[in-house]
This record gives structure tokens, C-alpha cells and sequence, in this order.
């Protein structure tokens, strides 16, 4: 399909340039948007699933569902269509890596970026549940993390609105690792469900591994319902209690005892990230008691007989028991959860088990997930002999190798990698992951530092900073400027001085300070075009000038840069003011605007909209008060003073000319 769609052009304005990549059920390319001049993804779903309703429509679903929400921690949906019975949706181009790549690479993140990247996607989760709009896929697949370091939530393929009337199998459909106890259930899902999800990925990026893993999808869903959550810092012992308390209380099986909203988790991950103390409901002390005063560990089951029934009213309020809250204090619950789950202790198959009707429920809902989990399980017989893979990530390749024989493993392939952080020989990521059950025998792939990078440091002697500054990314350094001087020998905004010098070897990464002559003391004026106006004003105020700051609107310079000076060059003298024109980026006039969609509304309403919004309008058909908007031309976005063509047809028949 890929070769097919290669300069293809949709609408008459997105022609495809490369393909990015492939999902479930659709490809994802690069395309130019003749219109606006930009570079956007398509999303073009794949052939063998662009005949089945049910898939198309949850194409479409997707597209109405992401195109109503507006968040910059959301993806940006553009325009969407059917092209000759291709289905696809114009969207945001992404730049960066998304969070899965980065655990993959790293084995855990920065406790304190995790408490960013969440706060992100509670705020994103805000917006959507606002508009009663549940992700149901929240991974860290589906989180792109950008080279500003903002998180964006992608792909609402299989968000839902809360009263879509598709069937209720769909609202299993997610990836088992995440999703939420009462999703694996197949239960009837709202805001509380892309909470969980949420804490099982902020559990992943502290500390590597997962809450919850298994052979199949059925056994991972199965201890997603029945199983309690390890605490975050069995695995990462550094973990901050405050945010290991919003990660567990993310993760509680019972939804009322979950943060009560996203915007309530993401006011949490604030309070952390700003230093102030713990406003929730969540005692982790008292709770890591109860694992261990009842016996609880991780991994093992919940006891199903201290999970209390609902309270006889059915209220999921009752009992004096508060979304959020704990109960009474004769509950023997390890969190002091309540029970959201139907039926009482007669229903189990015996203390401690699950019953049939909450075992077919889960067999159910995973299904889709686990055909073929299921399929091997049913025809390849008998498992085999499996142990956990352990822990040597900070050995040698030698120590490793005693360890994972130890362990009935053997070390597979060996990559090399420079780290600033390990020493050169020290093992800095292993695949699979340590305690991951694997069959024995198994090769473990290891990656081992090659310690940190060096690089040469290269001569600026005479550059501008411009050059310098190219000069210093080129070789894998960070420019600094420090403060310009004057001198008789070198000309203004020229580099007369480096440290380190030339030639010396650094770490890959490391600064390297020049410093700018200023020119000789008679002062001459430097040019500071192209500056940043904190740039220019620092140039300009140590060669002895006042700065004059004004601004102009300009398509072609970035915003904050110098478009121009006066006097450019020359001579002042000291204490002059020079006068900066510094670029306030496009005018906001001249920038395209949303184009109201006027499509079935009658003729005087559509012109009054479109001439309200700025928009030339003209009218091809019927033009009379009976008259209806059948089409639209242009759609989208527009700058203002764009006509708008507007194709209408008669209300009591066929479209007829005038």
C-alpha cells in the first residue's frame, strides 16, 4: 500500500511525500498541505479494513471524537475524508519519540519528568472527559514525548463518547498491560478507567517494569481485576513517597477510590513538582502497613472476602463512603477500598476465587485481545519451563554472564553505546527486561557503555557567532558567549578567545565558552541583525550603546529576532542609542482563520456567517429564501477576505442555476 500512496494528493492539497509508519489498522505519512504551506501526518486507513462498517466507522469516530478537543498536550486533528474509498485524517506532524521508545532506551525516567509528563496528560484527559470522551488506550505508545519535552496523548481510535451506542464489547479495547480493571471486565467505562491506565504508565517510567505481566492477555486482565499492584519503590527505592502515593492511588481496583477526576490528579502532580505537601486522601504508610500487616505482597491475589459488597441503596455514594475516601475501619481491604464489583460472597466459586459470571466477563472482554494467546495455549501443548530474567544492568559483561547462568539464561547479543552516565564496560539496558519470565534457556540481549563520548574542540578563532555557534553543534558541544571585549585586533561580533582552547579533547556535550570582540574602543556599532532582541541588547549595551527596542511584523524572521538597526555599522559615540526593529512574527490579520461550516444552513444565514467571519462569499445556485447550502468551498481554515464559494439547491427540489 505504501508505494501506492506515495504522491498521492487528497482534497486537491495533501500530497503524500513518505510514509512515517504503521498501526493496527492504519499507515501514517508525511504530506505537504498546499493550501497553508505546511507539513502535516495522514493517516490513511488500511485497505483490508476500509470495507468493514464497523472499522470505518470507528475510523471516523476517531477523527470526530480527536478534531473537538483542543489542548496543546493533544494532538492536533485537521481535516479529515474519504478519497476514492480511502479513508484518512489530516493531523499535527509530531516531532520527537514517544514515551514506550524512551522507557525501552533508558529503563526509567526521571521520577520528576514523569510527574511532567503526567500532569500533561491529565490536563489533555481533562479536556476529553469534559466533553464525555474516554480514551480507553492510554500507553506510553500513545504518548509523544516532543524535543521541548511537552507530552501530546495521540491516537483517540478507540476513545468513545459516554452515550455512543456501539456495543459495550468495544469498551474492552485497549492494550491489557493498561487498561483498567473495570475495562477487562467489559464494564461500562467512564473518566476514572484512563486514570488507572495512566498510573500503570507512570508506574512504568519510574521504575521499568510493569505492574502486571503474563504469558497471554486473559492472565495480564485477570490480575489487572484480582491482583493488587507492587508498590513502585519495591522495584525503584529512590521513588518519592508523594509520588508514589498518587501513582498507587491512580492504580486502586475500586474507581470511587480513585482520584475523583484527571484535573484532581493533575493538581496532585503539581502539588509534588512544586514542593508542597500531600492535599488527597491517600495514606501510603498506612497502606504499605496493610500489605504487610495482611500478608499481601505483590503479585498476589486481592482476598475477595475483604472486598465489601455495595451498600444495600446500590448508591456507589453509600454507607457514608466518599469517592475518594476509606471505609470504615473494621475493612480489612489493604487500601481501605471499597468494592465496586456486583453480587456478594455466594457468588464465588470458594473464598478467595472469582466467581463464573465476573471469569466470563473478563474471558470476554479480553477476547479481542488474546486470540491468539489462546490459540497457542489450546494447540502448542504444554508450557515450557519459564524463569525471571534477573537484574544486571551496572555488571560487567563477565559478571553478567556468571548471572544469567545462574539463572538458566544465556547473554545473546552485545551492542555498544557511549553513555555519560556508566563507566565504559558497565551493562546500561538488557532485553528482556529484569523479572520478566521467559523460558529458560533464553538469550538476554545486553547493551554496554562505551563510557562517555569525546570529541575534539574546534578552532573559532576569528569566527563570527554564527559560525562559532554551527561550528560548536556540529562537533556535539553547547555554545555559551561569555561577556564581549574590546580589542584592536579583532572586529566586532568576532571570536577573539575560547575556553576550552582548540584542539583539547572534552566530553561529548560539554560547553565551550567564546568570547566576541567588541571592536576597539572607538566604538563602532556591531551589527546585531538576526539576534535575539536579548542577544542584540546585550551586544549593543556592552559596546556602550542605549537600546531602543521597537517592533514590526514579519513573515520571514522569527519572532524576538533583530530584522533590522539604525545605524547599522558606523560609529557612535558612547551612550548613542541604537535603534532595534525586532520581528513579532506574522500578523495575526494576515494568518488563516477557521472557516464556518455553513453546509445545510439557508443562504442569508450562511453569507451573514461567512461576511461575519471575514470571508467573501459566493453563491452557485438558487439564491432565494428557500434556498439551502448543499456545499462549501474552501472548508478548513482561511486567511480573511478569502472567497467562499457556496453551491445551494433549492429546498423543494433538484439545485437550479439563477
Amino acid at each position: 500500500m505504501a508505494g501506492t500512496m506515495i504522491g498521492r494528493v487528497f482534497n486537491d492539497r495533501y500530497k503524500i511525500t513518505d510514509r512515517i509508519g504503521i498501526g493496527g489498522m492504519a499507515e501514517v505519512y508525511r504530506a505537504e498541505d498546499s493550501v497553508l504551506g505546511r507539513t502535516v501526518a495522514i493517516k490513511v486507513m488500511l485497505p483490508q479494513y476500509a470495507e468493514n462498517p464497523e472499522f470505518a466507522a470507528r475510523f471516523k469516530q476517531e477523527a470526530a471524537s480527536a478534531a473537538g478537543l483542543s489542548s496543546p498536550y493533544i494532538v492536533n486533528i485537521y481535516d479529515w475524508g474519504c478519497s476514492d474509498g480511502v479513508y484518512y485524517i489530516v493531523m499535527e506532524l509530531l516531532r520527537g519519540t514517544d514515551l514506550k521508545s524512551g522507557i525501552k532506551a533508558r529503563g526509567t525516567i526521571n521520577q520528576r519528568k514523569v510527574a511532567e509528563i503526567g500532569s500533561q496528560v491529565c490536563s489533555a484527559l481533562s479536556v476529553a472527559h469534559a466533553k464525555d470522551i474516554i480514551h480507553r488506550d492510554i500507553k506510553p505508545q500513545n504518548i509523544m514525548v516532543q524535543p521541548d519535552g511537552n507530552a501530546k496523548v495521540m491516537d483517540f481510535g478507540i476513545a468513545r463518547a459516554g452515550n455512543d451506542t456501539k456495543t459495550q464489547a468495544s469498551s474492552v479495547l485497549g492494550t491489557a498491560h493498561y487498561i483498567s480493571p473495570e475495562q477487562a471486565q467489559g464494564k461500562e467505562l467512564d473518566g476514572s478507567s484512563d486514570i488507572y491506565s495512566l498510573g500503570v504508565v507512570m508506574f512504568e517510567a519510574c521504575t521499568g517494569q510493569l505492574p502486571f505481566d503474563g504469558p497471554d492477555a486473559i492472565s495480564v486482565a485477570m490480575k489487572q481485576v484480582n491482583e493488587l499492584p507492587p508498590l513502585p519503590s519495591e522495584f525503584n527505592p529512590n521513588i518519592d513517597p508523594q509520588l508514589e502515593a498518587i501513582i498507587m492511588k491512580a492504580l486502586e481496583k475500586n474507581p470511587l477510590n480513585r482520584f475523583e477526576s484527571a484535573n484532581d490528579m493533575r493538581l496532585a502532580l503539581n502539588d509534588y513538582l512544586a514542593g508542597r505537601p500531600q492535599t488527597f486522601n491517600y495514606n501510603l504508610a498506612s497502606a504499605k502497613t496493610a500489605y504487610l500487616g495482611n500478608g499481601v505482597h505483590p503479585g498476589r491475589a486481592v482476598d475477595q472476602t475483604a472486598i465489601l459488597p455495595p451498600s444495600a441503596d446500590n448508591s456507589p455514594m453509600g454507607n457514608g463512603v466518599r469517592r475518594g475516601g476509606m471505609v470504615p475501619a473494621n475493612t480489612s481491604t489493604p487500601h481501605g477500598a471499597r468494592s465496586y464489583r456486583q453480587g456478594n460472597a455466594a457468588q464465588q466459586e470458594e473464598k478467595g476465587g472469582i466467581s463464573r459470571r465476573m471469569l466470563f466477563g473478563i474471558i470476554a472482554a479480553v477476547a479481542a485481545l488474546a486470540i491468539i494467546g489462546v490459540a497457542a495455549f489450546m494447540f502448542l501443548g504444554p508450557k515450557e519451563e519459564k524463569v525471571d530474567v534477573p537484574n544486571v544492568t551496572g555488571m560487567t559483561v563477565a559478571e553478567a554472564t556468571v548471572e544469567l547462568k545462574k539463572a538458566g539464561l544465556v547473554v545473546g547479543t552485545i551492542d555498544k553505546s557511549y553513555d555519560a552516565d556508566a563507566k565504559s564496560g558497565q551493562i546500561i539496558s538488557q532485553d528482556p527486561k529484569a523479572n520478566v519470565s521467559v523460558a529458560k534457556g533464553s538469550k538476554i540481549n545486553l547493551v554496554v557503555s562505551l563510557g562517555a563520548e569525546e570529541v575534539v574542540v574546534p578552532d573559532l578563532d576569528n569566527m563570527t557567532a554564527a559560525e562559532a555557534q554551527a561550528a560548536l553543534t556540529k562537533a556535539g558541544l553547547v555554545a555559551h558567549a561569555g561577556t564581549a571585549q574590546y580589542s584592536d585586533k579583532y572586529e566586532v561580533n568576532h571570536v577573539m578567545e575560547q575556553k576550552p582552547k582548540a584542539g583539547e579533547t572534552v566530553t561529548k556535550g560539554s560547553t565551550v565558552e567564546y568570547v566576541l570582540s567588541l571592536g576597539a574602543e572607538n566604538i563602532s556599532v556591531p551589527s546585531v541583525v538576526g539576534y535575539s532582541q536579548s542577544g542584540a541588547t546585550e551586544a549593543l549595551t556592552n559596546a556602550g550603546f542605549k537600546v531602543d527596542a521597537k517592533s514590526e511584523y514579519s513573515d520571514s524572521v522569527a519572532q524576538g529576532i533583530v530584522i533590522s538597526q539604525n545605524p547599522n555599522g558606523g560609529k557612535l559615540e558612547k551612550g548613542d542609542t541604537v535603534t532595534i526593529y525586532v520581528s513579532a512574527g506574522p500578523d495575526p490579520e494576515k494568518q488563516p482563520v477557521s472557516i464556518p461550516n455553513v453546509v445545510g444552513s439557508s443562504v442569508s444565514s450562511a453569507k451573514s456567517a461567512l461576511e461575519a467571519a471575514g470571508f467573501g462569499v459566493s453563491i452557485s445556485g438558487p439564491s432565494d429564501s428557500s434556498a439551502i447550502v448543499e456545499y462549501q468551498s474552501p472548508t478548513g481554515s482561511a486567511t480573511k477576505g478569502t472567497t467562499i464559494t457556496i453551491t445551494t439547491k433549492s429546498s423543494q427540489g433538484e439545485p437550479k442555476t439563477s
